[in-house]
């Protein structure tokens, strides 16, 4: 392995402090894994034995791996009690890295007993992190370069939006909606506007729009404004009266975007006024129809620096079709479909398994029919007194 690989690695990881994982405690105890490894370690020390294993760490299915700096600083801290991290040999891949199926992505070396508990864990954070960033990789594949801004947190448990924001950013997603989401690289969350806002003003988007922008500009000058129009399903005619009051109050060029998430079981007024367009395909929802509409009557108008800003029901599939199209798209906003949600035809990758095997014990193969040791010339192993020489100098030291 090249050593300017094997550097930035561990300069990469000084970015990654054990503390900003927030481990629980009690994972070095074993309340958080399978309950067979915990009793596999107080099998070993009861019968007087304290193997050296090789333990290799596989998927069986293509992806953008993420999670090994958690997987080292959770071996840097949470090894069973006695037992020291330096002693172990530690080979992985680097987040970001496309793995293959059966591809090793994370190899210890050591004791067995001090990180049998761990596997369960281990598992868990490859498993989980590999699964966003790579629809999150999909997603920005199939936008073709338009930005992909990371919408999921609403739709799992607020305590993984911090592990889920970062996998994202791994698979080239952009921004996050939540602070939590973007913490770990020190960024904050990125929002235009909910219907909730439009609701407390009334049902108003336009003084809604209007309110939300005096906020900004007084208070977060930083933050581009976008008017979401599909309160009122009329995403055309609601465009063109924010615009039309924005640059009443504030000139041209401050309205940033317009942001379209129509329900998929509503037709916007605009498509069901135009009978041109009845009965060739299904106009429900965000489609590209809608995008070409508002595009048009607000180029008309002289507002063509307003960007349109898509989300809703968003699959790798979707934004495909779209940027097939060449559709005029500033950003799409996706959440559901890069946590896994939907179905392998949409390209959305539904599930993504890790599996771990000891192949070794004390220097000899012995390992479950099938499997055996597999080497990988990919593999980057960490330096412990590198690491640590590292973290001195971030740290000041």
């Amino acid at each position: 392995m090249s050593s300017e690989r094997t550097q930035r690695f561990h300069e990469e990881l000084t970015r990654f402090p054990a503390d900003l994982f927030q481990f629980d405690p009690r994972i070095r105890d074993g309340w958080l894994s399978d309950r067979y490894f915990v009793r596999t370690a107080r099998t070993l020390a009861h019968a007087g034995r304290d193997p050296v294993v090789n333990l290799q760490f596989f998927a069986k299915r293509r992806g953008v791996l993420a999670g090994t700096f958690e997987c080292v600083r959770m071996l840097q801290t949470q090894l069973a009690h006695g037992f020291d991290y330096s002693d172990l040999e530690v080979e992985t891949l680097h987040d970001g890295d496309r793995i293959e199926p059966w591809e090793v992505a994370f190899r210890i070396r050591g004791r067995y007993r001090a990180f049998a508990h761990l596997e369960t864990t281990l598992d868990g954070v490859l498993a989980r992190r590999t699964l966003i960033a790579t629809n999150a990789d999909r997603a920005v594949d199939a936008a073709a370069g338009v930005p992909v801004i990371y919408f999921a947190p609403r739709h799992d448990d607020w305590r993984i939006q911090t592990p889920d924001g970062y996998a994202a950013r791994v698979g080239g997603g952009g921004d996050v909606s939540s602070d939590a989401g973007a913490s770990w690289w020190g960024g904050e969350g990125v929002g235009t506007m909910p219907h909730a806002m439009i609701a407390a003003f009334g049902g108003d988007v336009v003084e809604a729009t209007l309110s939300f922008a005096r906020y900004v500009r007084d208070e977060e000058p930083h933050v581009p404004i976008v008017s979401l129009v599909d309160y009122g399903n009329d995403c055309v005619g609601d465009s063109l009266a924010v615009a039309r009051a924005m640059r009443a109050e504030f000139g041209d060029e401050v309205l940033f975007g317009v942001r379209l998430d129509t329900s998929g079981k509503l037709v916007d007024r605009a498509l069901m006024d135009d009978p041109d367009l009845w009965g060739k395909e299904s106009l429900a929802g965000v489609n590209p129809h809608l995008v070409r509409k508002v595009r048009e009557a607000l180029d008309a108008e002289g507002f063509g620096y307003v960007g349109i800003m898509v989300s809703g029901g968003f699959t790798p599939k979707k934004i495909r079709r779209f940027a097939a199209l060449d559709l005029p798209i500033a950003a799409y906003g996706v959440g559901s479909s890069i946590l896994g949600h939907g179905c392998e035809d949409d390209g959305v990758v539904t599930d993504f398994d890790f599996t771990a095997d000891v192949v070794e014990v004390n220097g000899r193969p012995q390992a479950k029919v099938g499997r055996g040791v597999w080497e990988n010339p990919r593999l980057i192993s960490v330096n412990w007194e590198l690491l640590a020489q590292l973290d001195a100098e971030v740290n000041g030291a």
